[in-house]
């Protein structure tokens, strides 16, 4: 058996992802448009992850609408959609992907998964787009999961062995696997997460009951190439690998799933007939914000719009449902600090020059 360098590898996949996204354009200045919403409901049913949805759960709760093009233009070739539950030990997910030849090549855990067809979940639960997470399979069954301590516009650090302790995974193909001689229907993933990945400082799991997290969901799909009955990604006639799908549940607006200010919204109904959710007023400052930081670390961009009045530097005004706006830019030794008093609950709300999105009291009036 050969020695394995795992540190190497990691190296060498963190490289490999962070060229393909820099491929991808890891910052634009799109303006964001409404995020998906989604409301898990609350189960005490015990369920078994096998990739079936027998459970009556399973059969009670609701779809999530079909993805889209990440970018919110097309419509994909394959439908997909998914479905979640939650209890006070997991968050469950199930997702249906459509396509006709199911197959898969990649059987190590924490490769690159998306160098086959993959499903993805990127998970950010207090929403300040630091400190997230992501997860992929293919339909071997095959996972990476991995912890990221910022986007990669901002120079995060990949934790690559980083791994969701306790999960528990399933795929049923509705065909055959790896078989060009017929047709499949597609395939189903199911999925367990442990609450313990959230775990806090005082030891205690945090199950967000009754409310809110950042998450989006990504299908790649490519064009393949049959050779003696093996799928591998087609090439062109350079012998370049064609480019991939990337079909999401809430757009991105970019070919970049790594800005989680563009994630949907998913909230996590306890006790109560909810089954939708309103994103609060203070998110749609935020989009805004995000934008103008978009714009301030392109390094094309337009400063006209900021000027300086009673010593501050302020962006022209933005009305946010039915409210004035007024963003103040903060430069500093390090960088900048962009921030908007909130008219809704009078927070101060601060994207800070590194992306980090945080929240204040501000007893001023």
């Amino acid at each position: 058996m050969a020695i394995v360098n795992k540190k190497s590898i990691a190296s060498k996949k963190a490289v490999a992802l962070l060229l393909f996204l820099l491929y991808l354009g890891a910052i634009s200045m799109a303006a964001q448009k409404t995020p998906h919403t989604y409301v898990a409901q609350n189960t005490t049913e015990n369920i078994t992850v096998d990739g079936k949805m027998d459970e009556p759960s399973w059969q009670k709760t609701s779809w999530s609408s079909n993805f889209i093009d990440i970018e919110g233009i097309k419509k994909p070739t394959f439908e997909t959609k998914f479905k979640m539950l939650w209890d006070d030990t997991n968050i469950y997910f199930f997702a249906e992907l459509k396509e006709p030849h199911v197959w898969g090549t990649l059987k190590q855990k924490d490769t690159i998964i998306f160098y086959n067809n993959d499903f993805e979940i990127f998970l950010d639960p207090d929403g300040d787009t630091h400190n997230y997470y992501e997860f992929e399979m293919n339909a071997l069954n095959t996972i990476w999961d991995l912890y990221l301590s910022k986007p990669y516009r901002n120079n995060g650090h990949i934790t690559d062995g980083w791994d969701f302790k306790g999960i528990k995974t399933a795929v049923q193909v509705n065909g055959t696997l790896n078989n060009a001689s017929d047709i499949d229907e597609g395939w189903s993933v199911e999925i367990a997460i442990p609450w313990s990945f959230t775990t806090a400082p005082d030891g205690k799991p945090q199950v967000p009951e009754n409310e809110s997290w950042r998450i989006n969901f990504s299908r790649v799909n490519w064009d393949f190439d049959l050779q003696n009955g093996k799928y591998s990604r087609k090439k062109d006639s350079a012998g370049k690998f064609l480019p991939e799908y990337n079909w999401v549940w809430s757009p991105q607006e970019v070919v970049n799933m790594h800005e989680p200010e563009r994630w949907g919204y998913v909230y996590f109904n306890k006790d109560s007939n909810k089954t939708e959710f309103t994103i609060p007023a203070d998110e749609h400052i935020k989009w805004y914000m995000y934008e103008l930081y978009r714009n301030l670390k392109n390094e094309n961009s337009d400063r006209k719009k900021w000027t300086l009045k009673n010593g501050q530097l302020q962006h022209e005004p933005k009305t946010i449902a039915n409210e004035v706006i007024v963003a103040i830019l903060e430069e500093n030794n390090f960088g900048f600090d962009l921030w908007v008093k909130s008219p809704f609950t009078k927070k101060k709300l601060i994207i800070h020059t590194d992306g980090k999105f945080e929240t204040y009291h501000d007893k001023t009036n």
